[in-house]
């Protein structure tokens, strides 16, 4: 049996029907070797950024390793990208490459270059993967493949590469004579120090008044999203998901408290901030979360922080100080907190705090019956709020980066059973369309998966369609197409004076995205009157029904207003733009407000209240 063989065959034994490639001379074997294994397929993309960010996706539906194969040199380059998403939103997946033949290969890094193509790729990728190696030897592939596909999933999962020589996956081998990769069976929790980590908890649990949950994606990673639903009901207070655990905690469970962070909402930012006591699982507290004034992060409360990240609970490493770090796989602490909840009868009630929660959550929510009003586009704003209202309980959401991600975390509402994603820590554009297709290939024949993207997003991977029509992919994409890089020029325009460069239209302007869709015979909608909202969301319902893939060009030109928003790095989360009066603010403040040094910080350049009209 040939090496690439072995390959294929092992990553089918593990149950893996879908591999994203490229192919090139140097992973030509690999590829090859598809045809002779009925149970696992390739999935040829048109770039291999394309193919890692489509194996992100089905990695993250089907909750399995994802695969994908590039050739060596600029094949692999094109993966980094993809690899850098998988590192920092913790996906495991497989990046295979194949290297020019060995014998050809520079002996040192004296020399730049020998072979055509040769790129030194495990060297290059080695700061974003788990585990990076050139497989130098045919009976290495075993201990290799295997020990890769471990460091993916085990632990904190991420990505690894393998980087496998021509000549290497040409040889043969003896499968029974290959020696294999053995876990350290040594390593393990200290169950006793998280279970004291736990009492100490509930202690302060008991003492407190305005308790609160702050929920990452690493619950989910970790399988233990039912558990911490559960949690939730046992515990009775508000739990409030970041941006990779939207799926998690959804907008419909009873005690589901808002979206937080630098765009999250005026209401909901109130209640992590007030808090008195916060148990963070899963999440590292990124920067969108706390805001530039890190300090000023729920300043008031105890914090605890449960990690699978051992790395992560240091002190000295941590943007913000937790005053109790616990070392523990989410389920594991999970499942003990429930366990030792048991043996409290009398919980105190903190229904009054869930219930002033709540009532900001309502009061402030950042889509507003304005928005409904009639004018010239539809607003972004009011479009997806109805399109999460027409999507079904099991259907999933992709969304991409820049300034539709954050119109879409503000107004699309998550319901239980729903997925909805897309990669928040290298966050780049052009994601959810790649990503989409690796989600909808993964998904069950009942789901539809939406994907929300850009138009500067979409024309980062346009070259897709030919892979959607190829596969006839049933992907629903929706273009947000507001003619300009919106963030780029809202950013510019408070920052800058209202000066706004290369961000459209001089720069920047894209193509009619319908003539080049329909050139890829792919059905296509326009979605540009927002004069009736009753239309908009008959055409929706009919986008959706659709059975096949579909794009929809939906013209909310010009739209750049993000707002809820952090302005100004003095500036606490509690407190953003537009600006609540000063009386009112502090009324919704059960702790001391900021005292600023230069008072609110104010963009130099609004926009036109009268937009759309």
């Amino acid at each position: 049996m040939k090496v690439a063989d072995y390959v294929i065959n092992q990553l089918a034994e593990r149950g893996i029907k879908d591999v994203f490639v490229v192919y090139g001379a140097a992973n030509g074997d690999l590829i090859d070797a598809f045809t002779r294994n009925e149970d696992i397929r390739y999935v040829a993309v048109m770039h291999e950024q394309g193919g890692g960010f489509a194996a992100e996706g089905w990695s993250k539906v089907k909750g399995e390793l994802g695969v994908a194969i590039a050739t060596s040199g600029p094949g692999g380059m094109n993966f980094v990208t993809s690899i850098g998403n998988c590192f920092y939103d913790s996906i495991p997946c497989l990046f295979i490459t194949g290297q020019i033949n060995s014998n050809f290969m520079r002996p040192d890094e004296s020399i730049r270059q020998i072979g055509f193509q040769e790129t030194d790729i495990v060297n290059i990728c080695k700061p974003i993967t788990k585990y990076a190696k050139l497989v130098e030897k045919p009976e290495d592939i075993k201990y290799e493949l295997q020990r890769a596909i471990h460091e993916a999933t085990s632990g904190r999962p991420g990505p690894v590469l393998l980087d496998i020589p021509i000549n290497v996956q040409k040889q043969h081998i003896e499968p029974e004579e290959l020696i294999g990769f053995e876990e350290d069976k040594g390593f393990g929790y200290h169950h006793g120090v998280i279970r004291n980590q736990v009492r100490e908890y509930i202690e302060d649990l008991m003492n407190s008044e305005r308790p609160c949950l702050m929920i990452g994606g690493g619950v989910r990673l970790s399988g233990a999203v039912e558990e911490l639903l559960e949690l939730g009901r046992e515990l009775k207070i508000p739990m409030f998901p970041t941006w990779n655990a939207l799926d998690v905690v959804c907008d419909d469970y009873e005690y589901f408290g808002g979206r937080i962070g630098t765009y999250g909402g005026k209401g909901r930012n109130f209640g992590i901030q007030n808090t008195d006591l916060l148990l963070a699982i899963g999440s590292r507290i990124p920067g969108r979360i706390t805001g530039g004034n890190i300090h000023s992060f729920a300043r008031e409360a105890k914090k605890y922080m449960v990690d699978v990240d051992e790395a992560g609970l240091q002190p000295k490493l941590q943007q913000v100080p937790f005053d109790v770090n616990i070392y523990s796989d989410a389920k594991i602490f999970i499942q003990m907190l429930i366990g030792e909840l048991k043996g409290y009868k009398d919980l105190p009630d903190f229904s009054k705090w869930v219930e002033q929660v709540m009532s900001w959550k309502e009061k402030y929510d950042p889509v507003t019956e304005d928005m409904f009003k009639p004018t010239k586009y539809p607003h972004p704003y009011a479009f997806t709020r109805i399109l999460s209202e027409e999507m079904k309980s099991n259907d999933i959401f992709c969304g991409d980066c820049g300034g539709n991600i954050v119109v879409t975390n503000h107004s699309f509402e998550t319901k239980t059973g729903q997925r909805y994603f897309t990669n928040n820590g290298n966050s780049p554009m052009g994601f959810s369309f790649a990503a989409g297709i690796g989600a909808t290939i993964a998904a069950d024949k009942d789901q539809n998966v939406v994907c929300v993207i850009g138009d500067g997003g979409f024309n980062m991977n346009i070259q897709e369609l030919q892979t959607l029509l190829n596969y006839n992919v049933p992907l629903k994409t929706i273009i947000m197409n507001n003619h300009i890089y919106g963030i780029t020029k809202a950013f510019q325009e408070t920052n800058f004076e209202g000066r706004a460069e290369a961000c459209g239209p001089v720069g920047y302007n894209p193509p009619n995205f319908k003539d080049i869709v329909e050139a890829y015979k792919i059905p296509t909608m326009v979605v540009d009157e927002g004069n009736d909202y009753d239309k908009v969301r008959k055409q929706i319902r009919e986008f959706l029904d659709h059975d096949g893939p579909i794009v929809m060009d939906l013209n909310c030109h010009e739209y750049h207003s993000y707002n809820p928003k952090i302005i100004g790095w003095e500036t606490p989360i509690e407190d953003m733009y537009p600006y609540l009066e000063e009386d009112e603010f502090n009324s919704n403040m059960y702790i001391k407000p900021i005292e600023y040094t230069n008072g609110r910080f104010y963009p130099s350049f609004t926009l036109d209240e009268e937009w759309g009209e």
